[in-house]
């Protein structure tokens, strides 16, 4: 059964085996992308494989940051996969308790100071990150606001948003 798009069945049957096996509640991501040095194109690139097969994405540093604004740049997809984490949030909490919606659009934005990554100076580079839902739906508008704080304590992009995760980096030779 789908609501919203959303499979319903899929979800239950997954909260299932979780309730019976907390061990497949943890799941491994991962982006292994590389940079093309061949003037023209796009700076960098990753093919991401997800159950139903895999696509390749492509990121350009904007012309002041470097690149030639050939693709988006890195922060728009920071963006996008927020937006997109916080509306699939939404929409599937909307769908597990019933609310149909007809349309839902998600706005994500922010405002970026270049100032650190120029080495200019230490100000923060970004300062606030904003999401808004502009949804149409039958359900009050109590219910939608109660929905969005559910999607705010459970989307797994706000959290990595909001709170301070491990941050291990390194180089090494080929």
């Amino acid at each position: 059964m789908k609501l919203n798009n959303v499979n319903l069945q899929g979800m239950m049957s997954f909260m299932d085996q979780a309730k019976a096996d907390p061990a497949v509640l943890k799941k491994q991501k991962r982006v292994e992308g590389t940079w093309d040095f061949q003037e023209g194109h796009p700076q960098f690139k990753a093919t991401l494989a997800y159950p139903a097969g895999e696509r390749t994405l492509e990121a350009d540093l904007a012309p002041f940051m470097g690149g030639a604004g050939l693709a988006p740049d890195p922060i728009q997809y920071c963006l996008y996969g927020l937006a997109a984490c916080f509306g699939g949030t939404f929409m599937s909490l909307a769908a597990a308790e019933g609310v149909t919606l007809r349309s839902l659009r998600v706005i994500a934005e922010n405002q970026v100071d270049l100032t650190r990554p120029m080495g200019l100076g230490d100000k923060p580079v970004v300062e606030q990150v904003s999401l808004r839902l502009i949804a149409d739906a039958d359900a009050s508008d109590a219910k939608l606001r109660e929905l969005e704080q559910q999607a705010r304590e459970r989307c797994p992009g706000v959290y990595c948003l909001t709170q301070p995760i491990p941050l291990e980096t390194r180089v090494e030779r080929t």
